[in-house]
């Protein structure tokens, strides 16, 4: 059966008329957006007050600064519960993924000799800035990974007495693999090694516990499966290992008395807003904000279930459709998320991916296949559609 996607036109200034409703997103009916594990499109909510912010501040300036205050600390406090952290000081509002890695790589006292354990299926942000502190002789140890259901066995195996630090994707980007993070969490606790977790790829999409997870660190930006803007990231740094991150950025908004500018004497945070040295990213901030009130009202136990639903429902078509498409993402329950990632047995990916996008299917090549990646929102019926054009 033919698919066949119509195209239509945006609306007035390209802003949301295409589809008025009252559903929480305005997306283009002629677009199928199997993106979300790259950059997602806002909720109509998001939008709604990034507007009103910015209207705000034209109209005010920062008049009300006490109140983006307050916006700022519900962030917090939103995600302190995604996370399950014991506070919303363990939270820091970063930029992106990549400075809060750099923020544990370059704040640990490292030693000629120490290592980092990572595996050969991580995104370059994970990789690249462990690879940098070869200068300062620490090596980077790589798992390489064969066989999902040995994974944890593979990195747990190159640990050693040199290691100071693991650090794992929650759910690899490329075939949406997922990690047994409380084994691999409790593997370090027992060798007195710290847990990283990169969760970009499970925050907003599965349940993240970072005490579960045994993790010491934990980041994640907010324009994936959290459905906010980018240029936002949280960094989670357990309160017991806080003060073993050495500060390389200081200025005033990162001092425990951030509001007293004309004292001369100043003390580091004891939260984890010692790693915030300046103004805080107030859009980002109101955008996100917005786009975890929707996944709060949601709840993260029906958006687990729909995305994993999903999932399912592509991984099937692959395994019936196995003598034309290879399913490389796991089929197996515990080991995927809402990454599904497959390619042609004949053919060209590159070709199968353009012919794809020129239907408005919008989707990724990573992991050596095309990756979909739905959220909870994502209709059913335009899953049906993207499949229906691979079964011709």
């Amino acid at each position: 059966m033919r698919a066949i996607v119509q195209p239509i036109s945006p609306g007035r200034n390209g802003v949301c008329s295409a589809l008025m409703t009252d559903s929480d997103f305005c997306l283009d009916p002629g677009l199928i957006y199997l993106n979300h594990a790259a950059v997602s499109p806002w909720p109509r909510r998001t939008a709604e007050a990034v507007k009103a912010f910015a209207e705000e501040n034209a109209r005010l300036g920062s008049s009300r600064y006490p109140y983006w205050m307050k916006t700022e600390q519900a962030l917090r406090e939103q995600l302190q519960r995604l996370l399950n952290a014991r506070s919303a000081d363990e939270i820091a509002l970063l930029k992106n993924t990549s400075e809060a890695l750099s923020t544990v790589a370059y704040g640990l006292a490292w030693q000629p000799g120490d290592n980092v354990v990572i595996s050969n299926l991580e995104f370059p942000s994970n990789r690249i800035v462990w690879e940098s502190l070869d200068k300062y002789g620490v090596d980077t140890r790589i798992a390489e990974i064969t066989d999902v259901d040995a994974a944890e066995d593979a990195i747990i195996g190159q640990i050693d007495t040199r290691t100071r630090l693991v650090s794992v994707s929650s759910v690899q980007y490329g075939t949406g693999f997922r990690l047994d993070l409380a084994r691999l969490g409790a593997a370090c606790r027992e060798r007195d090694v710290l847990f990283c977790v990169d969760a970009i790829q499970s925050l907003g999409a599965v349940r993240f516990d970072v005490q579960a997870s045994h993790a010491d660190f934990a980041m994640a930006d907010g324009h994936k499966w959290m459905l906010g803007p980018e240029g936002v990231a949280l960094f989670w740094c357990r309160r017991e290992v806080m003060d073993q991150l050495d500060l390389k950025q200081y200025g005033w908004h990162m001092v425990e008395d951030c509001g007293n500018y004309a004292s001369r004497t100043w003390e580091v945070a004891h939260s984890a807003r010692r790693f915030e040295c300046g103004s805080p990213n107030m859009t980002g901030i109101h955008a996100m904000h917005a786009s975890l009130s929707l996944i709060e009202e949601t709840g993260m136990t029906a958006i687990e279930a729909r995305i994993l639903d999903n999932s399912r429902f592509l991984m099937d078509f692959f395994l019936e459709q196995r003598e034309r498409y290879e399913l490389l993402t796991p089929a197996t329950a515990s080991r995927h998320a809402g990454i599904v990632t497959f390619r042609p047995r004949d053919g060209s990916t590159e070709a199968l991916f353009e012919k794809l996008t020129g239907a408005r299917i919008s989707c990724a090549l990573r992991g050596g296949g095309i990756r979909f990646s739905p959220h909870y929102h994502t209709p059913r019926e335009q899953l049906t559609l993207a499949l229906q054009l691979l079964q011709e």
